[in-house]
């Protein structure tokens, strides 16, 4: 049996599937905050009690925010600070006594949905998340792709396609440049965009919620979001050609944008017709560490 483990920043959690893909334990518990010790310590105690559950050895995969360093070994790009410069996959083989592996968490949703989720045959898929941060994953043929400098997919920190006088030199990022689509797609971009643009401060599930009700300020807001998103997938789309495009994060909620954005995209992308699909999840909030118990499939 496979298992999967999820790192986040708020918490942990694993999943044992079997060869059907049927969830044969699940826990989660709460990730010890700025604590890399505890961290570890938690995993193998998840490993050791799904194990016991299940009354065999598992394979282990593990999804997490950030990526190992191909030059060094050591974790980078996580936004659990706590992990970067860390031997993250070294320490979890000495501790759990086997070879594990790992990807980002963002690759791991994608694997997940193109092995038995949303985009499940398909080819070619784009795995999108769209939460407190935006990252994404290319899943080809069935498997992850990671890239010589581990960063294939890392979509939300490129720049916003096709700017408007009005959108530059856009949003600062964390990552010390402005305009990067994680500014304007995220949840949280979205809620700062609308503050910088209105006045007002909402969060994005608050925004949706009044345009849904009617409010035009919020409406209009929806609607430059969903023609910033068709820009930004349109940019994928010219460069990857993917089948499948799957929504995931908080914003994957939004049921209006596999209606809209598709309508939008197609006066960007490179073709005279777009068969790319806009789904959203199968597994939901359950995808990322699904999918990390599928990096032993491939």
């Amino acid at each position: 049996m496979r298992m999967g483990i999820d790192l986040g920043g708020t918490k942990i959690e694993a999943v044992v599937l079997d060869d059907t893909g049927s969830v044969r334990f699940r826990e989660r518990v709460p990730t010890p905050q700025g604590d890399y010790a505890g961290t570890l310590a938690a995993i193998g105690g998840l490993v050791a009690r799904a194990e016991r559950a299940v009354g065999q050895t598992c394979t282990v995969g593990i999804g997490t925010p950030g990526a190992i360093s191909p030059a060094s070994g050591l974790m980078k790009n996580s936004n659990s600070t706590v992990l970067n410069g860390k031997p993250l996959k070294q320490d979890l083989e000495q501790l759990l006594g086997r070879e594990i592996r790992m990807a980002n968490d963002a690759n791991c949703f994608a694997l997940s949905e193109a092995v038995d989720g949303a985009a499940a045959g398909a080819e070619v898929v784009f795995g999108v998340i769209v939460g407190t941060g935006c990252g994404a994953g290319v899943v080809v043929r069935g498997h992850a792709l990671t890239g010589p400098n581990a960063i294939a997919g890392e979509w939300g920190h490129n720049p916003l396609p096709w700017p408007t006088d009005e959108e530059r030199p856009g949003p600062a990022c964390y990552c010390g440049k402005h305009g990067c689509i994680e500014t304007w797609l995220s949840g949280t971009g979205l809620a700062n965009v609308f503050v910088a643009e209105t006045g007002e401060r909402l969060q994005a599930p608050g925004i949706v919620a009044r345009a849904e009700a009617g409010d035009a300020v919020c409406e209009a807001a929806l609607q430059r979001y969903e023609d910033r998103m068709a820009r930004s997938l349109a940019h994928v789309i010219n460069i990857l050609d993917p089948d499948v495009i799957v929504l995931g994060g908080g914003m994957s909620n939004v049921r209006r944008l596999y209606d809209n954005v598709p309508k939008l995209w197609g006066r960007y992308v490179f073709s005279d017709r777009v068969a790319t699909r806009l789904l959203a999840p199968l597994h939901g909030d359950s995808s990322g560490v699904r999918g990390a118990a599928w990096l032993w499939s491939m």
